[in-house]
């Protein structure tokens, strides 16, 4: 009996769902009817809760938020960059070598000769410097990491001189991070892209972003569909090997029992968003691994100080009860299973002086009878109530729902109410960023490991959007220790600056979480990273 044509059609889609690529790989142009163990092999599927995502775009120069940097990261590639576990040593990617420049006032990169972008023409210089004047000028959120970024100069075709505003600031291991990727001059230009000085108001580029990639990374975007699918396909001329996949898809799973049975059922290849219990089950399968990474991402809950918003938290009293109030260990072993660091601020431990015995000397613990005092201390012995936002997504397995809740409960316990606002994590980026919430709580990765960064977002953009009015006192400090060049002093002076963050209680860390991800063994090299874009996506192949 013949099929009709709407059978066949209906087939098709099925067997493209089982791929795991929907209409996304479709449009994308996978053949019909590819369901064999070939094509299967080539295509690498990746499940993860990617709703924090929103309306962003992977434009590097506009992308933010917790997921999009592993998408810009495979795409784009950066001058330097670090290798997964090592977030010391400074390695060559797009740039061979670097050095000073001759008048010792900035840093001079050599390219390699042998790049070439997804359009097959090759990376020269003056797209570096186009890259790198459109991240300063279009001033997203990225430009955050443009601050000590001045001017970059050609020398020639496969040289390019790049020059920091203050040689005392750092510069090299921020042009790690996947804002700083590099992109074709030409093309960007020709889809409303502009570098020019105006560019904030000029470029028309953002969207046009959102449907490919022109950079030099192993993959090259095809798809970005909010709360959907993020669909790459292979760089034909990538410069660095023939990466492992032909097709990588990114399948928006928000629950992790959702990705856990999609795991085993074969639909996709790698799950971001397991819990603990879950993981557990994956661990007694013969086809299934977890790998784990230490990650510089932390869970974070930003508390305001506007008597607009709520004249009790605009108290620092109040704020500190709050702190003292939440039960940390409990979070971390009940909805993180237990793994994961706890620093004393803004600044991730491990880097900037957040050593173990500092971390533990000074950050909040749970300590009911200190939340007690000082609820007396703000005025309001029996307690307040506040309103507490979070987005209905998940990090390392744990939702903020549940990491809310959990909050919600320990609180109670000293009389303070908060009343929970669960939200989508776009319009929860809105309301945030314009200083219009109460308190939020939600994850921050920092796409480049460098503290000075950490500690200038919170004196600078976080502090603006909790109507912190910064002390001259504290940017000094950051100052301070940034510009030190003596390890041991400098990590000394940023532990100044952060017993200044802590005492303010604006910014209270919750948890520095470790990445476990469960993924098929038929997948080699799968590398985790905690260096800001999750995973390094071009190293990993089929076994």
């Amino acid at each position: 009996m013949k099929q009709s044509t709407v059978q066949r059609l209906a087939m098709r889609r099925r067997v493209l769902k089982l791929l795991g690529a929907g209409s996304a790989a479709a449009a994308g142009g996978w053949p019909a009817l590819q369901a064999t163990a070939q094509a299967r092999n080539a295509t690498l599927v990746i499940g993860l809760d990617i709703s924090d995502a929103g309306a962003v775009t992977p434009d590097p120069a506009r992308m933010n938020f917790y997921t999009p940097p592993l998408t810009t990261r495979t795409v784009y590639e950066t001058l330097i960059t670090l290798a997964p576990g090592d977030y010391q040593t400074l390695r060559p990617l797009l740039a061979e070598s670097w050095e000073r420049t001759p008048d010792g006032k900035g840093f001079r990169f050599r390219l390699r000769k042998n790049v070439k972008f997804v359009s097959g023409a090759p990376m020269t210089a003056d797209d570096v410097k186009f890259s790198f004047d459109r991240l300063v000028n279009v001033k997203d959120q990225p430009s955050a990491y443009a601050d000590n970024l001045g001017r970059v100069e050609v020398v020639d075709p496969y040289t390019v001189d790049v020059f920091p505003t203050n040689m005392d600031l750092p510069l090299l291991t921020i042009l790690t991070a996947p804002s700083c990727g590099i992109y074709e001059k030409k093309i960007a230009l020709a889809n409303g892209a502009t570098a020019d000085a105006d560019a904030k108001n000029t470029d028309k580029a953002a969207q046009w972003f959102g449907t490919t990639s022109i950079g030099t990374g192993p993959y090259k975007l095809v798809t970005w569909e909010r709360n959907v699918q993020v669909t790459m396909v292979r760089n034909p001329h990538y410069w660095n090997g023939t990466p492992g996949f032909e097709r990588v898809i990114i399948r928006h799973i928000g629950d992790g029992g959702a990705q856990l049975l999609a795991l085993k059922r074969g639909d996709i290849d790698v799950a971001f968003n397991l819990s603990p219990e879950q993981l557990a089950s994956v661990s007694d399968s013969a086809d299934l691994a977890i790998a784990a990474e230490p990650t510089f991402d932390y869970v974070y809950m930003a508390i305001t100080s506007s008597p607009e918003l709520n004249p009790i938290l605009a108290r620092k009293e109040a704020r500190q009860a709050i702190a003292y109030a939440i039960d940390y260990d409990g979070i971390r072993d009940a909805l993180f299973g237990g793994v994961g660091v706890r620093p004393a601020s803004f600044i991730p431990y491990g880097i900037g002086g957040s050593s173990k015995p500092f971390v533990e000397q000074a950050r909040y613990g749970l300590n009911p009878a200190k939340a007690k005092e000082m609820l007396v201390k703000a005025g309001v012995p029996d307690g307040f109530e506040f309103e507490m936002a979070y987005g209905t997504a998940a990090i390392a397995g744990a939702s903020f729902p549940v990491i809310a809740q959990k909050m919600q409960s320990d609180l109670a316990k000293v009389g303070i109410k908060a009343q929970l606002r669960p939200m989508d994590y776009a319009n929860l980026r809105t309301v945030y960023y314009q200083g219009k919430a109460s308190s939020v709580v939600l994850s921050w990765n920092l796409n480049a490991v460098e503290p000075w960064l950490w500690g200038s977002a919170a004196v600078d953009r976080v502090a603006k959007r909790v109507h912190w009015n910064v002390p001259p006192t504290t940017r000094t400090a950051l100052s301070a220790a940034a510009a030190e060049r003596d390890k041991g002093k400098q990590e000394a002076l940023y532990q100044d600056f952060q017993r200044l963050l802590i005492d303010q209680a604006n910014l209270i860390v919750l948890l520095q979480p470790v990445y476990r991800v469960a993924y098929r063994k038929r997948i080699k090299d799968f590398r985790l990273t905690g260096a800001g874009w999750m995973a390094e996506l071009g190293a990993a192949k089929p076994a």
